[in-house]
């Protein structure tokens, strides 16, 4: 009997050690994601404007499906390939993140590229609507590509920011973490698409005319505040990548950009009021990475494009000779 008890004190002195490494890690996976709230942000106003253009009906299903393709690119590739890379090539890590950054500079220049041309979107070939479907598959494969980028971002910032411990330490908090933050985003913007949906239901239902009011503001401003949170999504895509490229510099030695940046941003701090600075300093700092992705976006431009058609071209020649 006194065996059998104290293997059940034993069994019960495990299960408290694992019951406050699941906490520990959940806490560490907290602290770790909140250092990501940069990119995260930068990842919850890109999204929205793959929504534009499709019917109340189908807003929820996209976003429930561009979640769905960043949890599997956190969990499913993101994860693992993080773990083998920290564990086997950690040289490879700021590379392939700068690999990231020169794409998030080139999807940028091309919505601003797209914005001074005023083109559009919707059209297929011969001036044709495009088809409702193919469209919203294409705009949920982008998404996805878009996202991945950005969750390649958050998944090693939060890697870096976990202490140094065993492999599946680190894999739980990089799981929960990637879960948590992807919620949040993807959460967040479902709320952001179907509020106007809830100001139509407050507008005409209401029981008080404040309410009916409130409900009529939120209709018409959803349309211009979906407008600015595009507009925020395409000037986050080229921060990040900026700033992507810059950090990646000064890792392989090469410090001057970074160090000028630093240098306008500390001398724009100590201009105005003290307790503006820290706001100054971040504002002029992204001010100048954006400034970096989109002239290294504009330069990509054309040489993503001479490759392209250089790509379509040896297709059309491979498929002709057979």
């Amino acid at each position: 009997m006194s065996g059998l008890l104290a293997l059940l004190d034993d069994v019960a002195t495990i299960a408290k050690v694992a019951a406050t490494s699941v906490d520990d890690i959940a806490g560490q996976a907290a602290k770790a994601g909140a250092k990501a709230a940069g990119a995260v942000i930068d990842d919850a106003a890109v999204t929205p404007r793959y929504l534009h253009g499709f019917p109340a009906a189908r807003e929820l299903p996209i976003v429930g499906r561009i979640a769905m393709g960043s949890v599997r690119n956190k969990l499913v590739i993101l994860l693992p390939l993080a773990l083998l890379l920290s564990a086997f090539a950690p040289g490879a890590i700021q590379p392939l993140l700068m690999l990231g950054g020169l794409y998030l500079s080139y999807e940028g220049a091309e919505k601003l590229a797209h914005a001074f041309s005023g083109g559009g979107h919707a059209a297929g070939h011969g001036g044709k609507p495009a088809d409702a479907a193919h469209l919203e598959e294409a705009k949920v494969a982008g998404a996805i590509k878009t996202d991945f980028i950005l969750s390649a971002e958050i998944m090693t910032i939060i890697l870096a920011a976990l202490p140094k411990s065993n492999f599946w330490y680190e894999a739980g908090g990089l799981a929960l973490a990637g879960l948590g933050i992807t919620a949040v985003v993807y959460g967040g913007v479902a709320l952001i698409v179907k509020a106007d949906d809830v100001g139509l239901y407050m507008a005409q239902t209401g029981r008080f005319a404040v309410t009916r009011r409130v409900g009529r503001a939120v209709v018409r401003g959803m349309p211009h505040f979906l407008t600015t949170l595009a507009n925020v999504g395409t000037a986050a895509m080229l921060w990040v990548g900026g700033a992507i490229i810059v950090h990646g510099l000064e890792s392989f030695g090469l410090t001057a950009p970074g160090h000028v940046i630093e240098t306008w941003a500390e001398a724009a701090a100590h201009l105005g009021p003290e307790m503006l600075a820290g706001t100054v300093h971040w504002t002029v700092t992204a001010v100048c990475d954006g400034a970096i992705g989109v002239v290294l976006g504009f330069v990509l431009l054309p040489v993503v494009g001479l490759a392209g058609r250089g790509w379509r071209a040896l297709r059309g020649q491979g498929g002709a000779g057979h």
